[in-house]
């Protein structure tokens, strides 16, 4: 009986990840982001298919499906524009992280019934941009690709500074942690997690260096994006931030000179192919594990929470990045972006895979767990829907589609890390 109950949710699986292909093709063609079909159709096979069976734990997600999305993402990120906006990302993604949780975390302390540490943890979940969520979604959109390269690697970098201040945040709450302790964590986690994606990348170059074997270099990069974010995880560091370091150190090691034409072309491939389908399963499951009638309960903490992250999100990208860029007078890794590209970061600040695995990573015991899970899925659920089915609007509106075009926006064929058509 048990293997048949597996069987059965097996079954249910696959025709779901049809259903989800095929929801992609019809949105393609109707020009509707890929990611909006995906949700719609988890949210729909939540309510009309109960009985799946499906559980979605955070392990799934966290350990399975999001490190070769962001290994992909890390790995195609164009390294001249990467050292040109480096200071803009690293300030977007650490204290832009930290000042939208703990802005969110104040409005909804001071305005629903959820504490501070509460309303602080609701912050930490949707204080990051889901490298899932943007890179699905500018994949598709002809921007110009400095500005790709920023709106991509931030949401690469800052999940891993979210994921690591949650889990402070949430040892301070449950007692598990003092104050001082969590600080020393996170600063250390953020420090030390890029040194180790460094390092493994590195030595995964060097490796592929080594043999001209195509079918071993591929092998390489698998055993690079899982082993360096497990590594990191087993000695309670980022894996996040460590696979995007080992990521794109590889791309600057490996794809130079490293890898044979036949490796790079299998390797782009590849992964290519396994962002694509992992991202179409992430973004199902986000659709199933969300509840509409809990959503419904708490519509009004959910609406200010909204508002709070979308008002903390302008203080980051219009204060720190438009008027911090310009004060300084645009020093080195700080580009001074025109105000149409600032328009674009702001609304690009969507939410999705990762908040959604922290949530399910809350203890059932927490007091408050089930308000601070509905709020953090209720924003989660605005941000897809609502700035996912639009950013294509905003884009044309403010960018507008004459500027899209040309080399900017288009292929680089010179170069490691060359990123073909991808933006």
């Amino acid at each position: 009986m048990t293997v048949g109950l597996e069987l059965a949710t097996v079954a249910a699986f696959v025709i779901l990840i049809a259903a989800a292909i095929a929801v992609v093709v019809v949105a393609r063609r109707v020009g509707v982001p890929d990611t909006v079909g995906l949700v719609l159709l988890g949210l729909a096979a939540s309510v009309l298919l109960p009985r799946l069976g499906l559980e979605v734990t955070p392990e799934l997600v966290l350990l399975v499906l999001l490190p070769g999305i962001i290994f992909d993402g890390g790995y195609r990120t164009h390294v001249e524009d990467l050292r040109q906006s480096l200071g803009a990302i690293l300030v977007l993604a650490v204290p832009g992280v930290i000042i939208v949780a703990a802005f969110t975390g104040l409005v909804l302390d001071l305005t629903t019934e959820l504490t501070f540490g509460q309303a602080f943890l609701v912050g930490a979940i949707v204080s990051a941009t889901d490298p899932a969520a943007v890179i699905a979604t500018f994949r598709r959109l002809r921007t110009p690709r400095l500005l790709g390269t920023v709106v991509e690697t931030e949401s690469l970098v800052n999940d891993g500074t979210g994921v690591v201040l949650f889990t402070v945040a949430l040892a301070v709450l449950t007692g598990g942690a003092p104050e001082t302790s969590g600080v020393v964590t996170f600063l250390a986690a953020v420090v030390v997690s890029p040194l180790l994606g460094i390092a493994a990348g590195y030595i995964a170059a060097r490796l592929i260096g080594m043999t001209t074997d195509h079918l071993l270099e591929v092998s390489i990069t698998i055993v690079l994006a899982y082993g360096v974010y497990a590594g990191a995880e087993a000695v309670h560091l980022s894996g996040i931030l460590a696979t995007v370091t080992a990521a794109v150190t590889l791309g600057i090691f490996g794809r130079g000179s490293a890898m044979s034409a036949r490796a790079r072309d299998a390797i782009d491939a590849f992964w290519e192919v396994v962002a694509f389908v992992l991202t179409v399963i992430v973004f199902l499951l986000v659709g199933v594990v969300i509840e509409l009638e809990a959503l419904a309960r708490a519509a009004g903490p959910i609406v200010i929470g909204i508002l709070a992250i979308t008002v903390g999100r302008a203080i980051v990208v219009y204060g720190l990045i438009g008027v911090g860029a310009r004060a300084l007078r645009g020093p080195r890794g700080m580009p001074k972006m025109p105000l149409p590209w600032l328009h674009v970061l702001f609304w690009s600040g969507l939410r999705g895979a990762v908040a959604v695995a922290l949530v399910l990573s809350i203890p059932r015991g927490l007091d408050g767990r089930d308000l601070v899970a509905d709020v953090a899925f209720g924003i989660i659920l605005f941000t897809l829907l609502a700035q996912g089915s639009t950013i294509g609007i905003v884009i044309d509106r403010t960018i507008g589609p004459a500027r899209r075009g040309g080399p900017s926006a288009g292929t680089d064929e010179a170069g490691p890390g060359a990123r073909p058509a991808k933006l």
